[in-house]
């Protein structure tokens, strides 16, 4: 099975299929990010937010010691809570105790929150965190155009990425232009829309066509648009279904009739969240 990959604006190889660990708790963790391993998954993204990240750094070593994996074959990526932009550097030694490893591949600044106004200041820091040899990459998630040209113009550093929230019928296409003029990944969260648009009729007739699931479609059309994905589950079948998608090769009219369908941000909008609060 081979993975698609793509190359970040730093030179980094980055597979664009990962695994979303957000609500994973307890002992699924450990269940989900073992399989994913076993399945090839080699991305794997949590959060400070989450409150996870011991967990799945305990999934990581266990399959480190076991010889699944080396871990320069594996992607980690976390992210700076909004509340900790103004302790970048040590909310970042917190999440990589709680992780247990020697490195983080990729840090984000997980909202802009643009009413604090300090996004570009946390960004700053986080890029200066990969003179310490803890830190490969520094990027973002749920940035805009207007605080993305901020940033760049500001620092000098574009992001590596920016994790957003994007599925079948809110792609983003604005957004995703200015990633391709300055270099930035996109990387979709919610990538499978939570399921809510797998009864849609255009997913459902490719589906058809390639003897996929809807899962594997949606998949499949963002990673052919460019974009990495990473969707969650608590499911080994699940993961299973997802990486599956790899093999899905959409006709260019097929990613036509997936552009027309309708759909809308299903959660926060940055330009508002968190607020002023």
């Amino acid at each position: 099975m081979r993975i698609q990959a793509t190359t970040l604006n730093d030179g980094t190889e980055f597979p664009l299929i990962g695994l979303g660990t957000y609500k994973l708790v307890g002992g699924e963790v450990e269940t989900i990010v073992r399989t994913a391993i076993d399945l090839g998954y080699r991305h794997i993204d949590t959060a400070a937010f989450y409150g996870n990240e011991e967990a799945v750094g305990k999934a990581l070593n266990d399959a480190l010691a076991a010889g699944d994996v080396t871990r320069e074959e594996l992607i980690v990526t976390t992210k700076l809570w909004n509340d900790d932009q103004n302790r970048v550097e040590g909310a970042f030694d917190d999440s990589l105790r709680r992780l247990g490893l020697d490195y983080i591949d990729i840090y984000l600044v997980h909202w802009p929150w643009p009413q604090k106004g300090i996004y570009a200041q946390a960004f700053e820091r986080i890029a200066e965190l990969r003179d310490s040899g803890k830190l490969k990459s520094a990027g973002v998630a749920n940035f805009y155009p207007e605080v993305l040209a901020d940033i760049i113009g500001k620092i000098g550093v574009t992001p590596v990425l920016n994790q957003v929230e994007l599925h079948a019928g809110f792609t983003q296409p604005e957004l995703r232009e200015y990633h391709a003029d300055h270099g930035i990944l996109t990387e979709a969260w919610a990538p499978l829309a939570r399921g809510a648009n797998f009864a849609e009729p255009r997913i459902g007739a490719v589906a058809d066509a390639h003897g996929a699931t809807p899962a594997q479609v949606v998949l499949a059309y963002l990673m052919q648009m460019g974009c990495s994905v990473i969707p969650k589950t608590a499911n080994p079948q699940r993961l299973v279904e997802n990486m599956g998608a790899v093999n899905v090769e959409l006709t260019d009219a097929e990613i036509a009739s997936l552009g027309e369908i309708a759909g809308a941000r299903m959660s926060g909008d940055p330009l508002t969240f968190p607020g002023w609060g």
